[in-house]
């Protein structure tokens, strides 16, 4: 049997329907007033590597791997950057990471957040073993270590236990980043107790609360904020490339 309903009640219910079908994304929270923000972290000049510290141990040889920046295509303010690695040993990678001394808080941090695009170019889908990225503060004695590993081989999203020394799944499923275009990551931090606090990860949009803790670790004294982004390479080992921008820090 044919209903003919008026053309607003058909609108209606066809609203009415889309809105059960397709849930509204949650949205990343405003940061706190009197935070801080240091933005285009790309294309900063203070970048440090430091050979093979993001193996094992730290020690043993290490990847071919750099980092260029101004990349004009693609990019989405103006200038990317690309970070690649390569070389013929198997499971090396390449870490790149930024200390910032100035206007970092001198007690542990009550809200961080970590932001950047990424893109992989077309053909790489399949290449990485891991993108991993990180900020650290160290601070009172303790450093406080916050990171996330999209694990290519295992397909997961993976949150790092510093003072256990091993990283861990998260329960987020990971099928991989669709190659030639942008994603949008997010991730939320929080420290509590002597604790970081993974609050949650957004991947395009989509928020994923996690609250996950792990202790932090015993530290020597000073204090600074870091954030980090390092590349895997499988066992074959296959050499790739990818390009981020807008990236920047939030704290407080």
């Amino acid at each position: 049997m044919r209903l003919n309903l008026p053309r607003f009640q058909c609108l209606a219910i066809f609203s009415f329907l889309f809105s059960i079908a397709i849930p509204a994304i949650a949205q990343v929270p405003a940061a706190p007033a009197g935070s801080i923000t240091i933005n285009r972290l790309e294309e900063s000049s203070d970048w440090q590597t430091c050979g093979s510290c993001g193996n094992t141990g730290g020690a043993g040889a290490s990847a071919s791997y750099g980092m260029t920046r101004g990349i004009t295509s693609p990019n989405t303010d103006g200038s990317s950057t690309l970070f690649r690695i390569g070389g013929s040993r198997p499971f090396k990678n390449g870490y790149w990471f930024i200390k910032h001394y100035n206007n970092t808080p001198s007690k542990p941090l009550s809200y961080l957040k970590y932001e950047f695009e990424v893109y992989i170019p077309a053909g790489l889908g399949n290449a990485p073993q891991a993108i991993e990225f990180e900020c650290q503060q160290k601070v009172g004695g303790y450093l406080y270590n916050f990171a996330w590993q999209a694990d290519y081989a295992n397909h997961a999203w993976r949150t790092y236990d510093f003072a256990a020394h091993r990283w861990e799944n998260s329960g987020l499923g990971f099928g991989g980043l669709t190659t030639g275009q942008w994603h949008h990551v997010i991730a939320e931090f929080h420290t509590s107790n002597k604790h970081v606090v993974h609050d949650a990860l957004t991947i395009d949009g989509v928020r994923h609360r996690v609250s996950i803790q792990h202790a932090a670790k015993h530290w020597n004294s000073g204090h600074y904020l870091s954030n980090a982004f390092q590349l895997d390479l499988d066992g074959n080992p296959t050499p790739y490339h990818v390009y981020v921008d807008s990236m920047s820090l939030t704290y407080k």
